[in-house]
């Protein structure tokens, strides 16, 4: 621990400024990643899907990163194309490029005259879905792997702060576009299997703003050349060309990569159906109807949307609560956001009221902290230079996996729970006080 400790002082103090640059096109990402977790569900049952088989939709998305931020490590480790960015930026650039272009044709999958419930309709928005998140996933993962590559370990926890409220500040501005929208006077209903137009106009906003984050990055970051980032990090200019196995890496991973996967399981395995089922749970409790196609289910499709904007809100404030806590009681940081994030998963099951269930997301949004603030320094402060992007691209599987596990047990349990999606959320809850828990697996000496 202390030799890999070590190899990393040679990184110099960056300016603020330059930490805020190397993170600035997350807000753009995650604006996109979150117009896309947060509508997905009102889309696809809009234009017809059966809640039942949601599930299989929303594999989509950990499918793709599981498969796509491992490969984007392990190349982008091997990249210098000065004329592109460098290492990681030219991803960043062809990530951007292919996510605008879907997020202009997903939310207009019920346009095409395909037909509610139509086999073409579903096909072209799960396979609009499944390039939405290989495109995002190939943009978010370069901006993770910078702060590894350009950031020291006095810095670190700063520059995953400012990219924690960037990637929060974004999830806001995607949650409250469609309410806002609607506010204005754009319509909030269509005909039936047709995306309402303050959903589409949502996605096109969302597309310009990651385009216009992600330039600011792109020309205001000059990343270290193959030589300096050698020095800096106290490795050879070859160590991050030979070997490389993901197979070989995973046996030599720190014991903090596995300790921070265990409750990662548990956290994203919980929040994979907060995604799902939101919005067809408020609209059962709060709007009681369970048909997509009414005013009532959009409405509750709104509502969400500013649900979760209070979530990432919550998750702001919490965040700078967390930067606060000494390094001995880290843990009890880590352990207690995710406790009070079951409490408000639990929560959405007893309540009926659209106010109350501020509170609940609120709750929730701490827990989203917890999970933002900690994972990454734990395993970023682990690991050398050597092969970072591989290892984070790895890491993302202990992101990726519990939601893949998820959906696919959504169709044993969902049928179980009487087919109730807001039955699912007390399933949520018992998972994230099992995250709780589990916290005290880990036992680096830097959480202590």
């Amino acid at each position: 621990m202390s030799e890999e400790k070590s190899q990393t002082i040679g990184l110099p103090k960056l300016s603020n400024s330059m930490i805020w640059m190397i993170n600035f096109g997350f807000l753009g990402v995650q604006t996109a990643f979150t117009l896309q977790s947060s509508q997905m569900s009102r889309i696809f049952q809009t234009i017809g899907a059966d809640p039942n088989n949601l599930g299989w939709f929303f594999i989509l998305p950990p499918l793709a990163g599981l498969i796509v931020q491992p490969i984007i490590g392990y190349y982008s480790d091997r990249t210098w194309a000065p004329k592109l960015g460098g290492r990681r930026l030219p991803y960043l650039l062809l990530g951007t490029i292919v996510a605008v272009i879907v997020m202009l044709l997903l939310p207009n999958s019920g346009s095409f005259g395909f037909g509610y419930g139509s086999l073409a309709a579903l096909w072209f928005g799960a396979i609009t879905v499944a390039f939405l998140d290989l495109s995002s996933n190939v943009a978010m993962q370069p901006f993770k792997m910078m702060v590894g590559d350009m950031v020291n370990d006095d810095q670190k926890s700063y520059a995953y702060g400012v990219q924690s409220f960037l990637s929060n500040t974004g999830a806001v501005l995607a949650a409250i576009f469609p309410f806002l929208l609607t506010w204005f006077g754009v319509p909030n209903k269509a005909a039936k299997g047709v995306v309402p137009q303050s959903v589409i106009i949502s996605f096109y906003v969302g597309a310009a703003l990651l385009v216009i984050t992600s330039l600011f990055t792109v020309f205001r970051v000059h990343e270290y050349d193959p030589a300096t980032y050698a020095k800096y990090h106290g490795i050879s200019e070859e160590d991050n060309k030979e070997g490389g196995n993901w197979l070989t890496l995973l046996r030599h991973a720190p014991k903090a990569f596995w300790t921070v996967t265990l409750v990662q399981f548990f956290c994203w395995f919980a929040f994979q159906y907060l995604w799902t089922y939101s919005a067809g749970a408020i609209a059962s409790n709060v709007w009681h109807t369970t048909n997509a196609t009414s005013a009532g289910y959009q409405a509750a499709g709104n509502w969400y949307g500013v649900l979760a904007a209070v979530q990432s809100i919550a998750a702001v404030i919490w965040s700078y609560v967390l930067a606060k806590v000494p390094n001995k009681y880290h843990k009890l940081g880590y352990a207690g956001s995710l406790f009070l994030g079951a409490i408000g998963f639990l929560s959405i099951f007893f309540i009926h009221d659209q106010w109350t269930l501020i509170i609940s997301y609120s709750l929730v949004g701490i827990a989203w902290a917890g999970m933002n603030t900690y994972p990454l320094t734990i395993v970023t402060n682990a690991l050398s230079g050597k092969h970072m992007g591989t290892y984070l691209g790895l890491f993302n599987g202990s992101i990726c996996l519990p939601q893949i596990v998820a959906s696919l047990l959504s169709f044993i349990i969902f049928p179980m729970l009487g087919g109730s999606q807001a039955h699912m959320f007390l399933l949520a809850g018992v998972v994230m006080i099992l995250a709780a828990l589990s916290v005290n697996t880990i036992h680096e000496t830097y959480v202590q």
